[in-house]
């Protein structure tokens, strides 16, 4: 091959190899192999962790442990002997847990990581799940709270319009939001239906994927980022194969990425507030994105805004408006009545015109009271008509 092609095809090869790093260190291509992301563990009760070997990972930044679980158990066991004996499992399973929850909060915070605790949403009371959650973990103002829905599947988890209860009961008693933890179907269910979903749809997404790429999965039209992705999992990760290994922890430990670096994850900590309402994803045009940018690695699709959308109180009025115009073409227009008076009619006009008979009483009876184009007979012939000769 002649020289000038090898350098032109080295060239060539490396342009390629520059571009891969950069589309695999994108928010939405696995952002876990760029250093600079940060990078959250999230726990239950049954994973054993080394703190000494956590501490030596500074990409960690913080630390999300299960909290409480659905409802709390009974303060009191009734029934049969079976019957109590669950119940006195299931008081000092939930006094275990808490113990171990708050051990592990001190150590987290000793330790310099930041700290947050997530609810599992079962279906029930949605109220009392929310008073359980905070009176289980105790947050304190910079702990991050989460708001886990496993699935949208009433029969087995929170249903979406309970968990808008759960979200407002949390604000009512704290000032703030918590974190939406949910999978890639249900974060598409709620963006798509964002003018229903009015709390849940504006909260900061904890997504969960375990896929190496979410750019066509991820609901760009609703969230424009995630807060959290939990990228590995026990279902991608095992003995001899997993997107990232932390020290001192199971293989099946949840591993969560940050979309930012870990100064600005630790500003951004606890996310407790509302997402701005991004332009409406159907009634916006995407600005064009040149080739280079796309070659260079995954970009962010920004929307020109043509249209604020409506909320639902206004088109709920305007639906109501036009169908009180359909309803009221089809009603009968009403007819007003004229209060009757005594009734002068033609035939008496002209048999009075013909006598010639105008005296005073007459004149005036027939200014107040004549009606030219009624043909009735009236009460003035049978009173004061006497003198009128007709001429029948």
């Amino acid at each position: 091959m002649p020289a000038h092609l090898i350098r032109r095809s080295a060239l060539a090869l490396a342009a390629a190899m520059a571009l891969t790093p950069a589309a695999k260190a994108s928010d939405f291509s696995e952002p876990w192999k760029n250093a600079d992301r940060a990078l959250v563990i999230d726990a239950y009760e049954y994973n054993s962790i080394d703190w000494a070997e956590l501490a030596t990972d500074k990409r960690i930044v913080g630390f999300i442990n299960k909290a409480s679980d659905g409802l709390p158990p009974p303060y009191f066991c009734f029934g049969d002997e079976t019957e109590v004996r669950l119940c006195k499992t299931l008081w000092k399973r939930h006094a275990v847990t808490r113990e171990l929850f708050q051990t592990r909060k001190v150590v987290a915070k000793a330790l310099g990581l930041k700290w947050g605790a997530y609810h599992l949403a079962r279906p029930g009371n949605p109220v009392a799940q929310a008073n359980n959650f905070i009176d289980f973990a105790e947050p304190a103002p910079d702990d991050l709270l989460a708001l886990d829905i496993e699935d949208n599947d009433p029969a087995q988890w929170m249903s979406l319009e309970d968990a808008e209860e759960f979200v407002r009961q949390v604000h009512r008693r704290l000032g703030r939001f918590p974190v939406l933890y949910t999978n890639g179907t249900t974060a598409r269910h709620i963006a798509d239906n964002r003018y229903k979903y009015r709390l849940l749809s504006r909260l900061p997404l904890w997504y969960a994927r375990y896929k190496p790429d979410i750019d066509v999965h991820f609901p760009m039209g609703n969230w424009q980022g995630y807060a959290l992705w939990q990228f590995s999992a026990q279902a991608n990760c095992g003995r001899f194969r997993c997107p990232y290994r932390v020290a001192g922890t199971p293989n099946d430990i949840d591993v969560n990425v940050a979309p930012m670096a870990a100064a600005e994850l630790r500003a951004q900590w606890p996310f407790g507030g509302l997402i701005d309402v991004p332009a409406d994803y159907l009634a916006s045009i995407p600005l064009p994105v040149s080739r280079e940018a796309g070659l260079a690695g995954n970009v962010t699709i920004t929307y020109a805004t043509v249209a604020t959308p409506p909320t639902f109180e206004e088109m709920v009025a305007v639906l109501g408006a036009r169908w009180a115009k359909f309803r009221n073409g089809f009603s009968m227009p009403v007819v007003k009545t004229v209060p009757r008076r005594p009734r002068f009619g033609i035939a008496e006009y002209v048999a009075w015109r013909r006598t010639e008979q105008r005296s005073t009483a007459q004149l005036e009876a027939f200014t107040a009271a004549a009606d030219p184009v009624s043909t009735a007979s009236t009460e003035l012939d049978r009173t004061s008509g006497k003198g009128l000769s007709r001429p029948f």
